[in-house]
Protein backbone atom coordinates (compact mmCIF):
# COMPACT_ATOMS: atom_id res chain seq x y z
CA UNK A 1 0.00 0.00 0.00
CA UNK A 2 2.65 2.43 0.91
CA UNK A 3 4.69 1.87 -2.85
CA UNK A 4 0.96 2.06 -4.48
CA UNK A 5 0.53 5.76 -3.19
CA UNK A 6 3.66 6.82 -4.23
CA UNK A 7 5.38 7.36 -1.05
CA UNK A 8 9.22 6.75 -1.02
CA UNK A 9 10.53 3.73 0.75
CA UNK A 10 13.75 2.49 2.48
CA UNK A 11 14.16 -0.41 4.23
CA UNK A 12 16.78 0.83 7.26
CA UNK A 13 18.46 -2.36 9.07
CA UNK A 14 21.07 -2.87 11.69
CA UNK A 15 21.26 -6.19 10.09
CA UNK A 16 25.11 -7.48 10.56
CA UNK A 17 24.31 -11.54 10.29
CA UNK A 18 23.98 -11.84 6.24
CA UNK A 19 24.74 -9.83 3.14
CA UNK A 20 21.85 -7.68 1.78
CA UNK A 21 21.23 -10.15 -0.84
CA UNK A 22 21.14 -12.96 1.48
CA UNK A 23 18.92 -10.51 4.38
CA UNK A 24 16.65 -9.40 0.78
CA UNK A 25 16.38 -13.59 -0.36
CA UNK A 26 15.01 -14.31 3.13
CA UNK A 27 12.74 -11.11 2.97
CA UNK A 28 11.60 -12.61 -0.37
CA UNK A 29 10.68 -15.58 0.70
CA UNK A 30 8.18 -14.39 3.62
CA UNK A 31 6.42 -12.66 0.66
CA UNK A 32 7.88 -9.10 0.48
CA UNK A 33 7.97 -6.71 -2.15
CA UNK A 34 11.68 -5.89 -1.44
CA UNK A 35 14.99 -5.31 -3.65
CA UNK A 36 18.40 -4.90 -2.27
CA UNK A 37 18.51 -1.50 -3.79
CA UNK A 38 15.95 -0.43 -1.16
CA UNK A 39 18.17 -1.86 1.90
CA UNK A 40 20.78 0.79 3.43
CA UNK A 41 22.44 -1.53 5.82
CA UNK A 42 25.47 -0.61 7.92
CA UNK A 43 28.34 -3.25 5.75
CA UNK A 44 28.57 -1.20 2.64
CA UNK A 45 28.07 1.82 4.39
CA UNK A 46 31.45 0.80 6.59
CA UNK A 47 32.99 -0.09 3.20
CA UNK A 48 32.79 3.40 2.23
CA UNK A 49 34.44 4.99 5.36
CA UNK A 50 37.17 2.35 5.03
CA UNK A 51 38.03 3.27 1.85
CA UNK A 52 37.72 7.19 2.08
CA UNK A 53 39.81 7.17 5.12
CA UNK A 54 42.48 4.32 3.99
CA UNK A 55 41.99 1.68 6.92
CA UNK A 56 42.51 -1.60 6.55
CA UNK A 57 40.02 -3.89 9.35
CA UNK A 58 40.64 -6.48 11.51
CA UNK A 59 37.08 -8.48 11.26
CA UNK A 60 34.78 -8.95 14.30
CA UNK A 61 31.94 -10.08 12.46
CA UNK A 62 29.16 -13.07 11.33
CA UNK A 63 30.89 -15.23 8.69
CA UNK A 64 27.90 -14.34 6.28
CA UNK A 65 29.15 -10.86 6.48
CA UNK A 66 32.41 -11.55 5.23
CA UNK A 67 32.01 -10.95 1.72
CA UNK A 68 30.41 -7.45 1.57
CA UNK A 69 34.04 -6.98 2.91
CA UNK A 70 35.50 -8.36 -0.20
CA UNK A 71 37.14 -5.66 -1.43
CA UNK A 72 38.71 -4.23 1.26
CA UNK A 73 42.00 -4.56 1.71
CA UNK A 74 42.70 -6.20 5.22
CA UNK A 75 46.66 -6.83 5.43
CA UNK A 76 48.12 -5.44 8.82
CA UNK A 77 45.25 -3.85 10.35
CA UNK A 78 44.70 -0.61 11.55
CA UNK A 79 41.18 -0.38 12.49
CA UNK A 80 38.54 -3.15 14.01
CA UNK A 81 35.35 -3.51 12.64
CA UNK A 82 33.04 -5.43 14.87
CA UNK A 83 29.68 -6.18 13.81
CA UNK A 84 26.67 -8.89 15.17
CA UNK A 85 29.53 -12.03 15.19
CA UNK A 86 26.81 -14.11 17.35
CA UNK A 87 28.79 -17.18 17.64
CA UNK A 88 32.10 -15.55 16.94
CA UNK A 89 32.02 -13.17 19.67
CA UNK A 90 34.32 -16.05 21.89
CA UNK A 91 36.56 -15.01 24.12
CA UNK A 92 39.29 -16.22 21.50
CA UNK A 93 37.76 -13.65 18.65
CA UNK A 94 36.86 -10.59 20.94
CA UNK A 95 40.97 -11.20 22.36
CA UNK A 96 42.15 -11.19 19.11
CA UNK A 97 40.19 -7.76 18.38
CA UNK A 98 41.41 -6.31 21.48
CA UNK A 99 45.05 -7.19 21.18
CA UNK A 100 44.77 -5.12 17.28
CA UNK A 101 43.52 -2.29 18.88
CA UNK A 102 45.57 -2.29 22.08
CA UNK A 103 48.71 -2.25 19.78
CA UNK A 104 47.89 0.84 17.85
CA UNK A 105 49.14 4.17 18.48
CA UNK A 106 45.54 5.41 17.42
CA UNK A 107 42.69 2.93 18.20
CA UNK A 108 40.22 3.28 15.84
CA UNK A 109 37.17 0.75 16.48
CA UNK A 110 34.18 1.07 14.13
CA UNK A 111 31.20 -0.70 14.78
CA UNK A 112 27.98 -1.58 12.47
CA UNK A 113 25.43 -0.46 14.99
CA UNK A 114 25.29 -0.25 18.73
CA UNK A 115 22.07 -2.23 19.69
CA UNK A 116 21.49 -3.93 23.11
CA UNK A 117 19.96 -6.76 22.27
CA UNK A 118 17.27 -7.59 19.76
CA UNK A 119 14.61 -10.93 19.26
CA UNK A 120 14.82 -13.47 17.19
CA UNK A 121 11.81 -16.61 17.55
CA UNK A 122 13.81 -18.13 20.43
CA UNK A 123 14.04 -15.45 22.09
CA UNK A 124 16.14 -12.11 23.10
CA UNK A 125 20.18 -12.06 22.20
CA UNK A 126 22.91 -9.46 22.90
CA UNK A 127 23.61 -7.31 20.10
CA UNK A 128 26.66 -5.95 19.12
CA UNK A 129 26.58 -2.69 21.74
CA UNK A 130 27.84 -4.94 24.53
CA UNK A 131 30.63 -6.31 22.86
CA UNK A 132 31.44 -2.38 21.23
CA UNK A 133 31.17 -1.19 24.99
CA UNK A 134 33.56 -3.88 25.72
CA UNK A 135 35.95 -3.34 23.42
CA UNK A 136 35.39 0.74 24.30
CA UNK A 137 36.12 0.11 27.81
CA UNK A 138 39.05 -2.33 27.04
CA UNK A 139 41.19 0.18 25.42
CA UNK A 140 39.83 3.39 26.17
CA UNK A 141 38.71 4.67 22.80
CA UNK A 142 34.83 5.76 21.25
CA UNK A 143 33.87 3.55 19.00
CA UNK A 144 32.26 5.03 15.42
CA UNK A 145 29.45 3.95 14.88
CA UNK A 146 28.09 3.09 10.77
CA UNK A 147 24.27 1.74 11.65
CA UNK A 148 21.55 3.17 13.43
CA UNK A 149 21.16 4.97 15.96
CA UNK A 150 23.98 6.85 13.91
CA UNK A 151 22.57 10.18 11.93
CA UNK A 152 24.87 9.83 9.07
CA UNK A 153 23.17 6.42 8.63
CA UNK A 154 19.91 8.08 8.26
CA UNK A 155 21.11 10.80 6.39
CA UNK A 156 22.49 8.22 4.09
CA UNK A 157 18.89 6.96 3.47
CA UNK A 158 17.70 10.50 3.29
CA UNK A 159 19.90 10.89 0.54
CA UNK A 160 19.28 8.10 -1.23
CA UNK A 161 15.60 8.80 -1.67
CA UNK A 162 16.47 12.40 -2.09
CA UNK A 163 13.87 13.36 0.49
CA UNK A 164 14.17 16.13 3.87
CA UNK A 165 14.48 14.52 7.06
CA UNK A 166 11.00 16.40 8.21
CA UNK A 167 9.44 14.69 5.24
CA UNK A 168 9.84 11.45 6.20
CA UNK A 169 8.64 9.33 9.04
CA UNK A 170 10.84 6.23 10.74
CA UNK A 171 8.85 2.80 11.86
CA UNK A 172 10.29 0.58 13.76
CA UNK A 173 10.31 -1.68 17.42
CA UNK A 174 13.50 0.00 18.45
CA UNK A 175 12.94 3.30 21.20
CA UNK A 176 16.49 4.42 20.97
CA UNK A 177 17.55 3.05 17.05
CA UNK A 178 15.23 3.28 15.44
CA UNK A 179 12.78 5.71 17.14
CA UNK A 180 15.49 8.09 18.96
CA UNK A 181 17.84 8.01 16.06
CA UNK A 182 15.81 9.10 13.86
CA UNK A 183 14.31 11.96 15.82
CA UNK A 184 18.15 13.11 16.04
CA UNK A 185 18.44 13.44 12.73
CA UNK A 186 15.04 15.76 12.13
CA UNK A 187 12.43 12.79 11.13
CA UNK A 188 9.58 12.05 13.06
CA UNK A 189 9.31 8.44 14.01
CA UNK A 190 6.83 5.73 14.99
CA UNK A 191 7.12 2.77 17.63
CA UNK A 192 5.40 -0.83 16.20
CA UNK A 193 4.79 -2.68 19.73
CA UNK A 194 6.09 -5.83 17.78
CA UNK A 195 9.20 -7.53 17.72
CA UNK A 196 11.68 -6.02 20.71
CA UNK A 197 9.18 -3.74 21.67
CA UNK A 198 8.44 -3.96 25.57
CA UNK A 199 5.50 -2.28 27.75
CA UNK A 200 8.71 -0.39 29.64
CA UNK A 201 9.12 1.79 26.34
CA UNK A 202 6.18 3.77 26.59
CA UNK A 203 7.80 5.20 29.89
CA UNK A 204 10.98 6.19 27.90
CA UNK A 205 12.04 9.92 27.95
Amino acid sequence: RIKASGLKLRFCTNETQATREKFVKKLQGLGFDISVAEVTAPAPAACRLLKERGLRPHLLVHDDLVPEFAEIDKTNPNCVVVGDAAENFSYANVNEAFRVLIGLEKPVLISLGRGRYYKETDGLKLDVGAYMKALEYACDVEAEVVGKPAKAFFESALAEMGVPPQEAIMIGDDIVSDVGGAQQCGMRAVQVRTGKYRSVHALHP
